[in-house]
């Protein structure tokens, strides 16, 4: 290649680079990122919730898995993902509902929380949203009398109200924790 030429892929290169960063400066910088809160979006019993993105490990649907002998009704079985054990607990069942016949729609919303690591059964998931703080409200009204002492306030995106589930809770509940008949 000639001098001139080299001389003009290198000055093009520049204009991308400038291009880019003018464009970069103009997208949500990190800060603006942080103050957002940001969540999972699913649906359960026909209600839909929020739970928080850094309380779910991974989302996915749900594989086969093998029944536990001597388990609680609400646990469906066990699952090998990619190596690793992993419990898969019917939230409907946990609750005290007669499940739904499974849809494909149904995921696991895989929790790992101090030492418990499980996936637990949704109707759907419905996506990630994120919300400011002016959304946020700490009084929900209850839709699902069974789920309140897992709801943690709630954000309103529009005229909807998300009530917020704590994966968290449900962890820490003695009686979820508890899967041996």
């Amino acid at each position: 290649m000639s001098d001139n030429t080299d001389l003009q892929a290198f000055e093009f290169l520049q204009s991308i680079e400038k291009r880019s960063f003018e464009s970069a400066s103009m997208s949500p910088r990190e800060e603006d990122l942080s103050r957002l809160w940001t969540g999972v979006g699913f649906r359960m019993a026909g209600n839909d919730y929020i739970v928080r993105l850094n309380e779910v490990a991974e989302i996915i649907s749900i594989p086969p898995y093998t029944k536990v002998p001597g388990a609680k009704s609400w646990v469906r079985g066990l699952a090998n993902i990619r190596g690793t054990l992993l419990p898969i607990m019917d939230l409907h069942g946990f609750l005290g509902r007669k499940a739904p016949p499974a849809l494909r729609r149904q995921r696991l919303l895989v929790v790992n929380h101090n030492d418990i690591h499980c996936g637990v059964v949704v109707d759907e998931v419905l996506g990630l949203n994120h919300y400011e703080d002016e959304e946020w409200v700490q009084d929900v009204p209850l839709h699902d009398e069974v789920m309140q002492p897992y709801l943690k306030g709630g954000f309103y995106s529009g005229e909807k109200l998300w009530s917020v589930f704590s994966l968290k809770a449900l962890a820490e509940t003695p009686s979820f924790r508890q899967v041996a008949l």
